[in-house]
């Protein structure tokens, strides 16, 4: 991922949701070979010249101050999560890339998934691989993966890869397409935060690749913080369940997240929550889990390099 090309695609993704009536321009109907605001109009209304800002969206002045940015972020009508983007983005100097070590989750986490019981709950790392889950997130999310796939992290499932390219996750929810964009957006914003991060670089370039919806998705640069959702799931065993899904920082791992799933009190979601944790708890039957769907669904879930090969 270029940053600089990066800068210059988000701002010309908010100039082209703007139309000059939008921003108190007049619009004189003559033929605009872009859709939205030019450079110069919103260069006039930043109060900064017209080829400062062009330097700035070619990526070619890294040290744009903070009330430029903040000035451009105005005449966008950028939201606060779209606010923190672009000064992400404006600031990044690009370092050399490492490959970095694969993520750990500390033992006091471990623990604590434990200890939710029969509540699914799970840890994310940074680029959205699965890093940990109870049994029951496991039984919730991606049963037809092997337990115990986080704790192999070539093979780790990744939250991205599952939502675009397993048949099984598309199903899971009932709105793939609200699931799909918020991933989108997450992922954005975790790669202006990360953007040295060569496996990341290979995770985006891979998604691109493969699902022309995410190819299209992230050519629109959404950004938007993940507000708590409430989601509703087809499972393939308990039916459809209405679920509200809680996602916590872990102030001590930057990038890991914890993702908590409950139900409301009484309700049938919550009846059939506590069957799904009761299914989870019991010994493989063979059935749903054959090694053949592990095979056809899980590689969906895996890097390319910890894939089962045939």
């Amino acid at each position: 991922m270029e940053q600089r090309s990066e800068l210059g695609a988000f701002l010309r993704t908010r100039r082209a949701r703007l139309r000059p009536e939008d921003v108190g321009l007049p619009d004189y109907g003559s033929r605009r070979r872009v859709p939205g605001l030019r450079r110069e109009e919103l260069a006039q209304l930043a109060g900064i010249s017209v080829g400062y800002y062009t330097r700035l969206e070619q990526g070619q002045s890294p040290n744009a101050s903070d009330a430029v940015l903040d000035a451009i972020a105005r005449v966008l009508r950028l939201d606060e999560a779209e606010r923190s983007h672009l000064h992400s983005l404006a600031r990044h100097r690009q370092k050399a890339r490492r490959r970095p070590r694969p993520e750990q989750l500390r033992p006091g986490i471990r623990l604590m998934l434990t200890a939710f019981g029969d509540v699914p709950a799970l840890v994310i790392g940074r680029r959205g691989d699965v890093l940990a889950w109870n049994r029951t997130a496991h039984a919730l999310l991606a049963g037809h993966l092997p337990p115990e796939a986080p704790e192999r992290p070539p093979q780790r499932p990744n939250v991205a890869r599952l939502v675009f390219l397993d048949p099984h996750t598309r199903e899971l929810y009932a709105d793939w397409r609200g699931k799909a964009r918020d991933t989108v957006a997450d992922l954005r914003m975790t790669a202006a935060r990360y953007p040295d991060d060569p496996e990341l670089a290979e995770l985006i370039g891979e998604l691109t690749l493969k699902s022309p919806e995410f190819a299209s998705l992230w050519a629109a640069h959404p950004v938007r913080v993940c507000i708590p959702p409430t989601r509703v799931f087809h499972h393939p065993v308990v039916g459809v369940m209405t679920l509200h899904n809680e996602l916590m920082e872990l102030s001590h791992d930057p990038g890991q997240r914890m993702a908590v799933f409950t139900a409301d009190t009484g309700s049938p979601s919550a009846a059939a929550l506590r069957l799904l944790a009761d299914l989870g708890a019991a010994p493989p039957s063979g059935g749903r889990g054959a090694e053949s769907s592990h095979v056809a669904a899980g590689d969906a879930g895996q890097p390319a390099e910890g894939r089962r090969r045939s």
